[in-house]
């Protein structure tokens, strides 16, 4: 399959490397250094998993010059998927298929604002990993997964066979029955942890030693599935307890890209999940003083990261 990973960091690198490995004529987007790093010296993934490295690797920082391409897996930041789709407009063909494998639960309609809709699958991934340096990328814990389908839960040939290059791919994955439900599971998970770590500069294992942090998690997870209850999406009632589950299983020392990103000064997906939260809250009717208190106490340095970028 010809596939291009738009964003070759933490995740669109792991998965990328993966696909390469499995024999798949895969394209790297990257840029600056990375970029540079990536066509001298080839793709280095590190991981629990095995080490892998890519090279020669495929890569630019202009998709323009790939022809023919079956997938692209979107991997950078929610606030660039609208940018990246008007960028990747041009080179779709009549078959090309568009994941975004972002946190945040609202991409594939962005994707669709601007691209034909028939282009877009909706998507979400588990892993843990990062830019270690130009051109490396660590993962290190969790198993990575990907979790896709239809946006109307379609089993097309073309999810079909998405499937089976995956599973090729030794990539673990769910075709999903409910791509929303996926979408919102995930995204309960990683608006719980991610920027309240950021607000008190904690793992998840110190979160969790804390009963009053802990609490604070369990306010704003709460207040997501009342979000994602009052849109209609079809979450389980223990769907808590089950993220709280992975969370506690996680390794002591784990921290989200969002919170290393608002640490580091940069910008990062905070509109994209508690500020989205807040946002939805608004226009349901639905209270979420927790997630307001995180977002606003945030927002200044988010604001000034921008200022700056």
């Amino acid at each position: 399959m010809n596939i291009v990973v738009y964003g070759t960091g933490g995740v669109g690198g792991y998965f990328g490397a993966r696909l390469a490995q499995a024999g798949n004529n895969v394209t790297f987007i990257a840029r600056g250094k990375h970029l540079e790093a990536i066509k001298n010296n080839g793709l280095q993934l590190k991981s629990v998993n095995g080490d892998y490295l890519v090279n020669p690797a495929n890569a630019t920082a202009n998709i323009a010059e790939v022809e023919n391409i079956d997938l692209i897996l979107v991997c950078v930041k929610t606030w660039q998927v609208k940018e990246v789709a008007e960028i990747i407009k041009p080179v779709l063909n009549a078959n090309t298929t568009v994941i975004s494998l972002l946190n945040g639960c609202e991409n594939a309609e962005v994707l669709s604002s601007v691209i034909d809709k028939k282009h877009v699958l909706g998507g979400l991934c588990k892993v843990v990993s990062f830019v270690e340096d130009y051109g490396v990328i660590n993962h290190v814990a969790y198993e990575p997964t990907i979790v896709f389908g239809e946006l109307n839960n379609e089993k097309t040939a073309r999810v079909l066979q998405l499937e089976k290059v995956l599973n090729k791919a030794k990539i673990t994955n769910k075709l999903a029955e409910d791509i929303q439900k996926e979408i919102w599971t995930k995204y309960l998970y990683i608006t719980t942890v991610s920027a309240l770590g950021a607000l008190t500069r904690a793992t998840h294992g110190e979160m969790l030693a804390s009963p009053y942090i802990k609490n604070m998690m369990l306010k704003a997870a709460e207040e997501i599935y009342a979000i994602a209850k009052a849109k209609g999406v079809s979450l389980p009632e223990n769907i808590i307890a089950k993220q709280f589950e992975i969370i506690e299983s996680l390794p002591y020392e784990t921290t989200a890209s969002l919170q290393r990103d608002i640490m580091e000064g940069k910008p990062s997906e905070l509109e994209a999940q508690n500020g989205t939260i807040v946002r939805l809250g608004k226009e349901l009717g639905v209270p979420t003083p927790t997630n307001d208190l995180i977002y606003y106490a945030l927002l200044p340095q988010e604001n000034k990261a921008r200022a700056g970028n």
